[in-house]
């Protein structure tokens, strides 16, 4: 298993790279025959005024998926015990999810269907960008169907995923919705319609868990 450290606004010493290692490796020793790699990024944040500002994040790339786990606190040590924590749950859940789908069939009686586009999203604001770019993230993006693309939202633990579309091999995103459920950002063509079959608005049916209202 490889583990990678970075470091922001923070000196990676010999004592927290030792204890990163103690701790992460400890979190992900049960799933180390699905874990390829494992990302450990730790930052301290500038402004004196945030409480909760050395945070530890961890990013695990297993058999194509990614995983991923972030926690903050006033002391970094706590952090990554925190996040050490957090990361073994999700590798719990998703080890768990991939033994219950190779022994019970998939459901398909629910449906996730793009909503309408909207053409004005800024309406009378002024477009600003942000000053700078402060990071950026590159990762692969294997073709997956919905299905997929909504379990690995959950996995990384984002409100949204951006993923390639198995179906129509257009970039879609996946995001969750304010009162409950799932979206799909679809582009649309010149001539109005999704990139569906025959040209309609493309939906699919795939199995999506219930999930509470926020």
């Amino acid at each position: 298993m490889k583990l990678v450290i970075h470091g922001k606004n923070i000196e990676i010493t010999d004592a927290i790279r030792e204890y990163v290692h103690q701790k992460i490796e400890k979190a992900v020793n049960h799933f180390q025959n699905i874990t390829n790699e494992v990302d450990v990024h730790l930052s301290v944040a500038r402004n004196p005024r945030i409480s909760t500002r050395q945070a530890a994040e961890v990013t695990i790339y297993a058999n194509g998926n990614v995983i991923r786990a972030e926690e903050s606190s006033e002391n970094l040590y706590a952090s990554i015990d925190l996040v050490a924590d957090k990361i073994a749950r999700q590798l719990r859940k998703y080890k768990e999810r991939r033994q219950d789908q190779k022994t019970q069939p998939i459901p398909t009686n629910e449906v996730i269907v793009p909503e309408e586009v909207v053409t004005d999203l800024i309406g009378d604001r002024t477009p600003e960008l942000p000053g700078e770019v402060v990071r950026t993230k590159y990762f692969s993006m294997p073709p997956m169907t919905l299905a997929e693309a909504q379990e690995q939202l959950q996995l990384v633990g984002h409100d949204f995923y951006m993923f390639r579309n198995a179906e129509t091999g257009e970039i879609n995103v996946i995001y969750e919705r304010n009162h409950g459920g799932y979206g799909v950002i679809q582009p649309r063509n010149s001539n109005g319609h999704t990139n569906g079959k025959n040209g309609k608005t493309a939906q699919a049916n795939v199995s999506i868990p219930e999930k509470s209202h926020k």
